[in-house]
C-alpha cells in the first residue's frame, strides 16, 4: 500500500484519537504493512566502497526525531558492520526504491523496524554468497563480523568492501527468506548511538531547509491578512517594486473559501508577495506595504465568544453520539456521589524553532524543491495541482528541519515557495517569520468537555458521560478536533457515554504532537484524580482497580459508529501494559511513601497513544503566589521489546516531557479574527531553569518496537496539574495555567 495522505490521516486518526467525528477506522497494524508491496532491496539502500566504508541511506525525512539513525541502525546491525564504519546518507523522494518516506505518528519505528532490517540481512546474504562463490565453499559455513566474511575451516576472511563488486551483480535474496539476528546477539541495535547529524550541528553545518543556498538565488517574503483567509483589495505595488533590492511584487489570490470547516489543505492562504535580493530586504519592503484587506467573515471569531458558544453547547442535548453503552443516565442517578467538572483547553501553535520556508527552482518546465516537509509525498502532488504540472516533472530534495511537532506535515509554505519559484526566473528561498509562524500556523484546536462521573458506596466508579465540545460542521470535526471511539477510559467504566457537539471555525487547525491526546489526556486523567479524590481513594489504585474492570467492547445496545464488530487489533489499549507502566511509575518515584508537605505534591498520569505507553510521576510546589516549580518528573515507557537507540529514545522522551510543560502556559486567542500573539513573549516556551530532573525507566514487553514522538507528552500536563491540587487542593480546569490563577515560577 502506497502512503497517501489519506492512509496517513487515517494511521494518525487511529493512533492520536481522530481527525474527523466519523473518520472510517481500520486496524492500526496498517502501520506496519504499508509499504509491503514494494520490493525493497538491499541494492537501493546500501553501498561499500572498496576500503569497507559502508553508506547507508536514511529514507524518511528528519525532523528530530532521531529517524536518519534509527532506520540505518536496523539495516547495519543485520548487515552486521560496527556503526563506526557506517556513513548515513539522506534518500532523494523516491517512494518506489524506498518506500514511505514519511515522518509523523511515531509510525516510522512499526513500519520500519521488520523491513529495514530485512534490507540489512539481504545485504549480508549476498556478501556471505559472494565469498562462498569466490571459494566455492557452501554459504552455511560462512560467517560475518564487523564487515568482514569469514570461513573458519579454512581460516580465511575477506572485508566486505573486496566483496562488494561481486555480490552487487548477484539476484537480491527475497527479504521474507533471508535470517535475522537473535536480539541477544545485537551490537548496534540496543546500544546508544551518537546522532549521525549532532557534530555538523554542533559545529554550524548547513544541515537545514534555511541553511539551502544557490547561485543566483533570491529571497521570498510573504505579507497575510491579519485575519484566517482575508483578500486583497488594493496595495501600493508599484511603489514598493521600487524600493532597494526588490524584483517582485506579487498578488496571491489564494483558494480558501472561510467556511464553518476547513480542510486539512487548504489551499494557499491569499497575500502579498515580495522578493528581493535578500530576506532582510524583502522584510524591509513588507513594513512600506499599505494593503486594503477584504477581511471576510471570519473577522467575526473571538475566544470570548468561542467560550460562550461551547458553555450554550454543553447546556444543550449532545449533537451526536459517538459511543454508548450501559445505563449512563440511570447509573449516574443511582450513584452515591456524583462528580460534575468543565474542563477547558486552547489554541496552541507548533512554534518550530525554524519557521517554515522552503526553497523552489522552476526551469524548462520542471520544478526542483528542496523541502522540510513531513509529507514530501503529499507536498509533490499538491505541488503539481497547484502548478498544473506532473509529481514527475518535480525533483524534491529531502531538507534536515529545526522541528515539526506535526506542523510539517502542511505543506503550505512549500506550495507558496513553489508557486512564486514559477513566476521567477531564479531559484527563490520563501522564509516566513516568527511573527508569520505564529499567526498563521494549522493550530492545535482548543476544545471544551464537560464531564459527570458516578460513584458507588464504595467509591467505584460506575458511570462516565463525556459531552466533549469541538469545532466543524455537522459531518466533520477541524482538523486535529476529532476524538476517537475507544479514548480512554471508553471500555472500562460499568456504563459510559461519548458525546460531541461542534461549532464552527473559519480558521486553519493540524495535528500537533501527540494529536488529540495531548489535550484529552489531560482532561481524563485530571478527571480520574478529582474522582479518586471524591471517593477518598488513592489515585493510582483507583485507576489500576479501573483498568480491571474492562466491559465488553460491543455490548449489548451499544452505539456501533463503524459497524457490528468488536474493535481488535495493536490500536486497542491493553490493560495489562497501561497498568505496567503506573506500577513502574510508582515504584520509581516513591509513590506510595510520597510526603504530605504544605504547598508541594505529587502527581499521577498515564496514556496510550500511538501505540506505546507512558506513565509519569510529578513531584512540584507552589508558593505563595500561586507560582509551580516543577521538581522533578519520572517517566516509565512501555514501547515494546526493544529500545533501538537508548540514548535517542531518553532524550526524545525529555523532549516531549518539556514540550508537554510548554503546553500549559501557550495559548492562541483570536480578538475580531485577529491572533492576539505573535512572537515567544507571549506564546513562551519552557526555560532551562524551568527544566526539573527527569528520569526515564523502560518496560520491555514481548510487543514488537513502536515509537516514541508522540506518547511521552501526553501524561506531563495532568501529573503536573494533579501535582498542583495534591500541593494547593486547587483544581487545573482551565488551560494556559494563568487561566486558573498559576504561573510558572
Amino acid at each position: 500500500m502506497r502512503v497517501t495522505r489519506r492512509s496517513f490521516l487515517r494511521l494518525t486518526a487511529l493512533a492520536g484519537g481522530g481527525f474527523a467525528l466519523n473518520l472510517y477506522q481500520s486496524p492500526l497494524g496498517e502501520a506496519q504493512r504499508i509499504g509491503t508491496d514494494i520490493e525493497l532491496t538491499p541494492k537501493a539502500f546500501i553501498r561499500i566502497a572498496p576500503d569497507g566504508v559502508v553508506t547507508i541511506m536514511a529514507r524518511a525525512s528528519e525532523s528530530g526525531q532521531g529517524m536518519r539513525n534509527m532506520l540505518p541502525m536496523l539495516i547495519a546491525e543485520e548487515l552486521d558492520v560496527d556503526w563506526k564504519d557506517v556513513r548515513v546518507l539522506q534518500a532523494e523522494l523516491n517512494e518506489k526504491i524506498y518506500g514511505p518516506q514519511f515522518s509523523g505518528g511515531s509510525a516510522n519505528t512499526p513500519m520500519g523496524w521488520e523491513p529495514m532490517r530485512r534490507v540489512g540481512a539481504a545485504g549480508r546474504q549476498l556478501l556471505i554468497t559472494a565469498a562462498s562463490q569466490t571459494w566455492g565453499v557452501p554459504e552455511t559455513e560462512c560467517t560475518t563480523k564487523s564487515g568482514r566474511v569469514s570461513h573458519a575451516a579454512s581460516g580465511r576472511s575477506m572485508g566486505y568492501g573486496e566483496l562488494a563488486a561481486k555480490a552487487a551483480t548477484l539476484p537480491a535474496p527475497a527479504l521474507s527468506s533471508v535470517k535475522l539476528k537473535d536480539p541477544k546477539d545485537y551490537h548496534i541495535v540496543g546500544h546508544s548511538q551518537t546522532g549521525v547529524d549532532t557534530h555538523a550541528i554542533v559545529t554550524g553545518k548547513p544541515l537545514f531547509g534555511i541553511d539551502v543556498q544557490l547561485p543566483g538565488m533570491l529571497y521570498a517574503a510573504i505579507e497575510k491578512a491579519p485575519v484566517f483567509a482575508g483578500k486583497v483589495k488594493s496595495a501600493n505595488i508599484d511603489q514598493v517594486k521600487t524600493l532597494p533590492g526588490v524584483r517582485h511584487v506579487l498578488v496571491i489570490d489564494g483558494g480558501i473559501t472561510p467556511a464553518a470547516f476547513t480542510p486539512w489543505e487548504p489551499g494557499m492562504e491569499p497575500g502579498i508577495a515580495i522578493v528581493a535580493d535578500t530576506w532582510w530586504q524583502a522584510q524591509q519592503a513588507r513594513k512600506q506595504l499599505k494593503v486594503d484587506w477584504d477581511l471576510g467573515p471570519a473577522v467575526a471569531q473571538s475566544a470570548d465568544g468561542f467560550s460562550k458558544r461551547a458553555t450554550e453547547l454543553l447546556a444543550a442535548p449532545p449533537a451526536s453520539t459517538l459511543r454508548k453503552y450501559g445505563d449512563v443516565d440511570g447509573a449516574l442517578k443511582s450513584s452515591a456521589k456524583v462528580v460534575e467538572a468543565t474542563y477547558q483547553y486552547p489554541f496552541i501553535a507548533h512554534v518550530t524553532l525554524e519557521p517554515q520556508g522552503a526553497t523552489a527552482h522552476w526551469k524548462d518546465g520542471k520544478l526542483e524543491m528542496w523541502s522540510t516537509s513531513t509529507l514530501p509525498v503529499d507536498g509533490r502532488g499538491l505541488v503539481a495541482t497547484t502548478l498544473g504540472i506532473q509529481e514527475s516533472d518535480i525533483t524534491t530534495h529531502m531538507m534536515r528541519s529545526g522541528g515539526s511537532f506535526g506542523r510539517r506535515l502542511q505543506n503550505d509554505y512549500l506550495v507558496e515557495a513553489a508557486w512564486i519559484a514559477k513566476r521567477v526566473d531564479a531559484p527563490v528561498k520563501l522564509l516566513w517569520s516568527r511573527e508569520d509562524d505564529i499567526a498563521h500556523d494549522p493550530f492545535r484546536p482548543g476544545g471544551t468537555v464537560g464531564l459527570k462521573g458516578g460513584l458507588d458506596a464504595q467509591g467505584k466508579l460506575v458511570a462516565w458521560r463525556h459531552h466533549f465540545v469541538t469545532f466543524g460542521d455537522e459531518k466533520h470535526s477541524t482538523s486535529g478536533g476529532g476524538i476517537g471511539q475507544n479514548t480512554y477510559p471508553a471500555g472500562f467504566p460499568p456504563a459510559y457515554g461519548l458525546y460531541t457537539s461542534v461549532q464552527p471555525l473559519s480558521l486553519r487547525t493540524g495535528a500537533l504532537r501527540a494529536p488529540g491526546d495531548n489535550a484529552y489526556c489531560w482532561v481524563a486523567q485530571s478527571f480520574l484524580d478529582e474522582l479518586a479524590h471524591a471517593a477518598g481513594r488513592d489515585p493510582l489504585e483507583f485507576q489500576l482497580e479501573l483498568l480491571s474492570n474492562k466491559q465488553s467492547p460491543w455490548s449489548s445496545g451499544e452505539h456501533d459508529p463503524v459497524g457490528d464488530h468488536e474493535p481488535s487489533g495493536p490500536s486497542v489499549l491493553i490493560p495489562e501494559r497501561f497498568k505496567g507502566v503506573l506500577e513502574l511509575v510508582a515504584e520509581k518515584s516513591g509513590w506510595a511513601h510520597r510526603s504530605k508537605t504544605p504547598g508541594r505534591g505529587m502527581g499521577i498520569a498515564a496514556w496510550f497513544c500511538h501505540l506505546g505507553y507512558f506513565a509519569e510521576v510529578a513531584d512540584v510546589s507552589v508558593d505563595s503566589q500561586n507560582k509551580v516549580t516543577v521538581h522533578q518528573i519520572w517517566a516509565a515507557g512501555d514501547v515494546g521489546s526493544q529500545i533501538i537507540n537508548p540514548a535517542a529514545a531518553e532524550n526524545i522522551s525529555f523532549g516531549g516531557i518539556v514540550e508537554g510543560m510548554g503546553h500549559m502556559g501557550q495559548e492562541i486567542t483570536l480578538e475580531e479574527g485577529k491572533v492576539q500573539q505573535s512572537n515567544f513573549q507571549n506564546h513562551p516556551l519552557i526555560r532551562m531553569r524551568q527544566v526539573p530532573k527527569i528520569e526515564v525507566y523502560w518496560r520491555k514487553t514481548d510487543y514488537a518496537p513502536t515509537g516514541l514522538g508522540e506518547p511521552t507528552l501526553p501524561p506531563t500536563l495532568p501529573a503536573i496539574s494533579n501535582a498542583i491540587f495534591a500541593a494547593t487542593g486547587k483544581r487545573i480546569r482551565t488551560l494556559p495555567l494563568q487561566r486558573s490563577g498559576f504561573s510558572w515560577a
